[in-house]
C-alpha cells in the first residue's frame, strides 16, 4: 500500500541513542547520520545520547525519555550482533509491552540488499514502550 498523499505530514519527535563502549558524540557517525535524518525528513530530534553497551544502561535511558513525554519515537544505532557485548535487543525485551515482528524482518531484507549475506548477523528489532 502507497503512502495517502491526500493525508497531511505530521512530523514527530524522536530521540536517538547510540550504544556503544567506544563511541563520544564527537565521532559518533552512525548518530550524526541519523540525527541528520531526521531533521532533513521534517521531524524534530527530541535529544540525542549514548550509553555503554549495558542493559540497565540502555533500558533506564529509554524509559527516562518514556516517562518524560514529549518523545514519540526512540531510534537506537548499536549492540545488536552477535558478540557478547552486544545487549540491545535483551535490554529492549526487559521494558517492551509489545513486539513489532515485521520490523527486523524489513530490516534485515533491506539489508540484504546493500550487504548481502552480512545482514544475518543483525539482531535488530522494534517494539512499544
Amino acid at each position: 500500500m502507497a503512502i495517502d498523499p491526500s493525508v497531511a505530514f505530521q512530523p514527530i519527535s524522536i530521540a536517538v541513542l547510540t550504544i556503544s563502549d567506544t563511541r563520544t558524540l564527537q565521532d559518533d557517525k552512525s548518530g550524526d547520520t541519523l540525527a541528520s535524518r531526521i531533521t532533513q525528513s521534517g521531524h524534530q530530534l527530541a535529544d540525542r545520547a549514548i550509553v555503554t553497551d549495558d542493559i540497565s544502561a540502555i533500558s533506564d535511558q529509554i524509559l527516562a525519555w518514556a516517562s518524560r513525554g514529549g518523545i514519540d519515537a526512540v531510534i537506537t544505532t548499536g549492540g545488536t550482533g552477535l558478540t557478547g557485548r552486544d545487549v540491545t535487543p535483551e535490554a529492549l525485551r526487559q521494558i517492551m509491552d509489545k513486539e513489532i515482528e515485521g520490523f527486523g524482518e524489513a530490516f534485515r531484507w533491506i539489508s540484504w540488499q546493500k550487504i548481502g549475506t552480512s545482514a544475518m548477523q543483525s539482531r535488530a528489532m522494534a517494539c512499544v514502550v
